[in-house]
C-alpha cells in the first residue's frame, strides 16, 4: 500500500491536489495576465511619460494662489473642457514641487505652479485607468469582486499547493531514506 494512503490529507491532495491546483490555474489565466501587465506598467509610471506625465517644478514651495486661480488656471489650458469644479476629477498638490496637479475625468493631467497660477503642463494622464484595469474595478464591481477577488485568493491558494507540490518529492526522498535506514 502507498504510504501517502495512510494520512487522509495527504491521499485527498494527491488525488485531487493536482487536478483543482491545474483547474485554478486555467480559471486565473486571463485575470493574472491583466494584473501582471498592468503592475508592470505601474511600477514604471515615474519613469514612463506615457503612463503619467513627469512632474514639473513650480517657482516655490509655498502654495500661494486661490483656488479660483487654479480653476481659472486649469479653464485656460490648451485641449482641456473645463468650465466649472465639476469638470474636474481632483487636485493633487505638491507643495514640495511647487505645483498643484488637476486631473480631469477624461484623462487629463494639468500642472499649474502653486505661486503664479501658470500652467507648466497639459498632458494624458493613462495611470488611474491603468489601475482601474489592475484592481479590477474598470470592468465594473462585480468583476472587481466576483472575478478579480476570487482569483486573488486562488492565487493564493495555488500558491500554497504550489509550494506544498513542490516540496513533496523532497519530502518523500527524505522519508524514503529514513526507511531504508531502518
Amino acid at each position: 500500500m502507498l504510504h501517502h494512503a495512510r494520512h487522509p490529507i495527504r491521499r485527498w491532495f494527491h488525488i485531487w491536489g493536482r487536478r483543482v491546483h491545474r483547474w485554478a490555474a486555467v480559471l486565473c489565466m486571463l485575470p493574472l495576465v491583466v494584473v501582471i501587465c498592468t503592475g508592470l506598467l505601474l511600477q514604471l509610471k515615474k519613469q514612463n511619460a506615457w503612463v503619467q506625465p513627469p512632474e514639473q517644478r513650480g517657482v516655490g514651495t509655498v502654495p500661494t494662489v486661490s483656488m479660483d486661480a487654479v480653476l481659472e488656471a486649469a479653464r485656460s489650458a490648451d485641449g482641456t473642457n473645463i468650465e466649472s469644479w465639476a469638470d474636474i476629477k481632483r487636485l493633487d498638490f505638491r507643495p514640495s514641487k511647487g505645483i498643484v496637479k488637476v486631473i480631469t475625468p477624461d484623462g487629463f493631467e494639468i500642472q499649474i505652479d502653486t505661486e503664479t497660477a501658470k500652467v507648466l503642463q497639459v498632458a494624458r494622464r493613462r495611470s488611474d485607468l491603468i489601475e482601474s484595469l489592475h484592481d479590477g474595478s474598470f470592468f465594473g464591481p462585480f468583476a472587481k469582486l466576483g472575478i478579480f477577488l476570487p482569483v486573488g485568493f486562488l492565487l493564493l491558494g495555488l500558491w500554497f499547493s504550489g509550494v506544498y507540490l513542490w516540496f513533496l518529492p523532497i519530502i518523500a526522498r527524505r522519508n524514503g531514506r529514513r526507511r531504508r535506514k531502518r
